[in-house]
């Protein structure tokens, strides 16, 4: 088992911060939502829930040409620098093999989501080719509608419904597909009540009104799933025996450090050859992702030469 020491990918476009009149010229309705902090200081009003989506059009736009960028009411508006960080991560754990991030990988996003976050990033940044699967019709309608309003991403990338919402690769993995890693952001609550309190507690640290439920609002399949997160991560680690020689790598962001032991003793139990934890941070949030293989090094090289 390896780590790597936290701190945002050397690669990451958004190291510095926010360059917001290059932003607004890019998104002008960012302009609306800007105020001025206690020091003096230009700011994004990140209570505002409309601000934190025109802040995510807008780095969409500037940094990775997405161009159309939008999301119903109620789902995740995802932090764009810790996202991109999980893509940049991952594309060095498959650079390791080869020495070289490869330009053609084949990615599966489980649960893509309405925002379809990981593989726009993705395909800026790396050229890759993404698989997105998804429980939910209206995020699967939403993410569909990104990918259909931007030139090119019809060709990168394509989603899969996934009908059987017990499960996480059988149904959406076909015979004799192939790809170069999975990743997942995971429900990580155990109930719709502990969802709930950690959105509220989110929103009274931000001072939001409780109706405010855009950037910490949520689906069910988004926030909470039985026994919670490693309850889901173990069901995907069981689930993702059966596609050992379809997947080199399979990762998940997990959201707690205290979660890992029994997730270790899981991939101990199903035979991992191989379990990676790399370490992240974005400002003072600390998060991690946790790969595993059950290939080994030569078996890793075949299954490259093959694929390609």
């Amino acid at each position: 088992m390896s780590a790597q020491k936290s701190g945002l990918h050397p690669r990451n476009r958004h190291q510095h911060r926010y360059d917001l009149a290059a932003l607004c010229q890019t998104t002008p309705e960012l302009t609306s939502f800007l105020i001025r902090t206690p020091a003096g200081e230009q700011s994004v009003d990140f209570a505002n829930p409309q601000a934190v989506k025109a802040l995510n059009k807008a780095l969409l736009a500037h940094f990775y040409a997405v161009t159309h960028w939008d999301i119903p009411p109620g789902f995740l508006c995802p932090p764009v620098p810790g996202r991109a960080d999980y893509i940049h991560h991952l594309a060095d754990l498959l650079g390791e093999t080869t020495g070289s991030i490869p330009a053609q990988a084949t990615i599966l996003d489980v649960g893509v989501g309405a925002n379809c976050i990981y593989p726009l990033i993705g395909v800026h940044e790396y050229g890759w080719r993404f698989t997105g699967s998804e429980v939910s019709d209206a995020a699967m309608s939403s993410a569909q509608a990104i990918i259909q309003a931007n030139t090119g991403l019809s060709r990168a990338i394509r989603l899969r419904r996934q009908k059987d919402p017990a499960a996480i690769f059988t149904g959406i993995i076909h015979k004799n597909e192939f790809y170069d890693a999975t990743l997942c952001n995971p429900p990580f609550h155990d109930s719709a009540a502990a969802a709930r309190a950690g959105s509220e507690r989110k929103r009274r640290n931000l001072g939001q009104n409780k109706d405010d439920a855009l950037n910490f609002g949520g689906q069910q399949q988004e926030l909470w799933c039985e026994g919670g997160e490693v309850a889901f991560i173990k069901k995907m680690i069981a689930e993702s025996q059966s596609f050992r020689r379809q997947v080199l790598w399979f990762t998940t962001l997990v959201s707690r450090g205290e979660n890992l032991p029994p997730l270790y003793r899981a991939l101990t139990e199903a035979g991992a050859v191989k379990v990676v934890k790399k370490e992240m941070a974005q400002g003072q949030k600390q998060s991690r992702f946790i790969a595993w293989t059950f290939m080994d090094d030569d078996q890793h090289r075949r299954f490259i030469t093959r694929k390609r």
